[in-house]
């Protein structure tokens, strides 16, 4: 669990850093910039990390801290997918199709950590 855990987070916090980078205008220019959500994603992208941390650091607590900043990660992105919907966030397609494979991905690496210890 331990490698696969923080493979997984760490896959989480280059999804999340890549998005704060576009919606920053760091990457793609222009179009996409969303200070908003540039801010969001960087604040779940830091959660994220220093969850590898703690697990690099702590590694009994893995699952505990892979649950928590999961948890974390995947409320802030509900809220993101929440504002998209309701016009608040970012209109576009590509923000739209993105938000649901963070949530696939988030959901997937929850119920996996969440499982790890009850089989």
């Amino acid at each position: 669990m331990n490698s696969w855990a923080k493979s997984l987070l760490l896959f989480e916090v280059t999804l999340f850093a890549a998005a704060s980078l576009v919606h920053s205008g760091v990457i793609l220019g222009g179009y996409y910039v969303h200070t908003q959500a540039a801010t969001a994603e960087g604040l779940i992208a830091v959660v994220l990390i220093c969850g590898i941390f703690a697990c690099l650091f702590q590694p009994a607590w893995t699952r505990s801290v892979a649950l928590a900043v999961q948890s974390f990660a995947l409320f802030a992105t509900l809220i993101g997918a929440f504002t998209i919907a309701i016009g608040i966030g970012p209109q576009t397609m590509e923000d739209r199709v993105f938000h649901l494979l963070l949530l696939l991905v988030l959901i997937s690496g929850f119920v996996a950590a969440f499982r790890w210890n009850s089989q």
